[in-house]
């Protein structure tokens, strides 16, 4: 008993301090260390050095490549101006009257061809704040609606996304970035019509009521293109288009290309080039023992970021004014996301090597009854949510119970890749509570606060994807993986 109130004593500690700005790389091994002291029979260092560190590890070597070119192509897409380009152009043709299904879907596009939805929420900010201003929209709705955009379906439901969170699962199971594409689109359209349901009823009601965009101090993060003082300096939407016409952005289809060529080449990956390889020497042991199921996924993600990388070199080589500046901010901006979710991974690790963590373990497993889907789907949800990380929570439950779950999915009848989009979907429901990072530096780019905007995140990003979550498992045990 002492055991399981000490660990769920760490989780909300960890909820908590997190919350509070404390780091992960501090606040995870200090409390995993906590928690193996309070516990009977537990040797210290050695949760800390062979276990903690073991799994951080281990994490590290496996992801690390998928971390560092997403963060390398999110940069190069920032400084070469694709981003924005590609924000303008939706934008402009859709044009204030659907001010936020433009918003969304240019943060959808961007998010689904592997940019950082830290960049999107940057690149797509002032453009949001000029034309919700130049449409009489209150800007409270504007996180939602980037929320929606970069925060839901194109990170976890749709096939094919390069995103961290459908890739952590694919060794576990075996499966593809493409796992259970019918359901994935199903799903991610479920969460994408709802969402716009509910932003536009608010816009609606804002309407009604006469609340215009309100009055705000000029607080676009600084940037070197017009269209980030749109807001401030009150330019028509199509001067500000004009204007940047005539600066050095590349033209659409430029921008375009190197998502267009993330996405067909990871399919062109997964599905042609690896099966096609002879990869029989993945069963030495120089090689991990493995074989070609448990890296297909990660190796068409590398293939497909690292060509699309050097195609937005070459293509952009004159707009990125100082190449090696450009690369250098990429790679140092993957290093605390992927330090962060391994020491969420070492934490998770200790917590598992406890016994007390059976008496959870088999609670958690028996949740759900004959259909393991709905247990998993909880434990991953659940962890998301204390952690206030998606990949973490993901990478927790995943290290500590994916074998249970395969083997119990195995045993039910059920699809790996149908196993695997559920993982992935159950990551983007609890994981966006307050105390997430990314809800957190989306607001402060807003200059908004939780009590002013986060409702609307917490609809979009959090009630929405777990209703959709319920629709994924409901149709996909009535019909299996498609």
């Amino acid at each position: 008993m002492i055991g399981i109130s000490a660990i769920a004593i760490a989780l909300l500690l960890l909820m908590y301090l997190a919350y509070r700005g404390i780091s992960l790389l501090i606040l995870a091994p200090v409390l995993a260390v906590l928690v193996a002291l309070v516990s009977v029979d537990t040797p210290l260092l050695a949760s800390y050095t062979q276990v903690f560190m073991g799994a951080a590890g281990d994490f590290i070597v496996r992801y690390f490549p998928l971390f560092l070119l997403g963060a390398v192509f999110g940069k190069l897409m920032e400084d070469s101006g694709s981003a924005e380009v590609l924000a303008s152009a939706i934008v402009e043709r859709l044009g204030d009257t659907r001010a936020i299904l433009a918003v969304v879907l240019s943060c959808a596009v961007m998010t689904y061809g592997g940019v950082s939805l830290f960049v999107v929420a940057f690149a797509v900010y002032p453009i949001a704040a000029a034309l919700f201003r130049q449409a009489n929209l209150p800007k409270r709705l504007i996180p939602g609606t980037i929320a929606l955009g970069a925060f839901t379906f194109t990170m976890t439901a749709l096939p094919g996304t390069p995103a961290i969170q459908n890739a952590i699962p694919m060794p576990y199971f075996g499966t593809s970035p493409f796992a259970a594409p019918g359901l994935g689109i199903l799903t991610g359209l479920v969460m994408l019509g709802l969402g716009q349901v509910w932003l536009s009823r608010r816009a609606r009601q804002a309407r009604v009521a006469g609340e215009g965009y309100g009055r705000h101090q000029d607080d676009a993060p600084p940037a070197t293109h017009l269209r980030e003082r749109a807001s401030g300096e009150g330019f028509d939407l199509a001067e500000v288009t004009a204007r940047e016409s005539a600066s050095d952005l590349p033209p659409l289809p430029l921008a375009l290309l190197p998502i267009v060529l993330v996405i067909a080449l990871n399919l062109l990956f997964t599905a042609v080039v690896i099966p096609a390889m002879d990869t029989g020497y993945l069963a030495e042991p120089t090689y991990g023992a493995t074989s070609i199921e448990s890296v297909r996924g990660v190796w068409s993600v590398i293939a497909a970021l690292v060509i699309a990388i050097v195609v937005i070199i070459a293509t952009n080589l004159k707009r990125l004014e100082d190449l090696t500046t450009t690369l250098d901010s990429g790679a140092n901006a993957s290093l605390l996301p992927i330090f962060n979710t391994a020491s969420l991974v070492g934490f998770g690790s200790v917590i598992a090597s406890l016994a007390a963590f059976e008496a959870i373990s088999l609670w958690v497993t028996s949740v759900g009854g004959d259909n393991p889907l709905i247990s998993l789907a909880i434990a991953v949800n659940l962890l998301a949510g204390m952690t206030g990380s998606a990949s973490g929570g993901m990478s927790i439950a995943l290290a500590t119970l994916g074998d249970t779950y395969l083997a119990m999915g195995q045993a039910a009848g059920i699809a790996p890749e149908l196993m695997h989009r559920v993982t992935a979907v159950a990551t983007g429901g609890l994981d966006a509570l307050p105390h997430n990072g990314a809800v957190i530096t989306l607001l402060s780019i807003c200059g908004l606060t939780h009590r002013q905007a986060y409702l609307d995140i917490a609809v979009v990003a959090v009630l929405i994807p777990v209703l959709s979550l319920v629709f994924l498992i409901t149709l996909g045990s009535l019909v299996g993986s498609f």
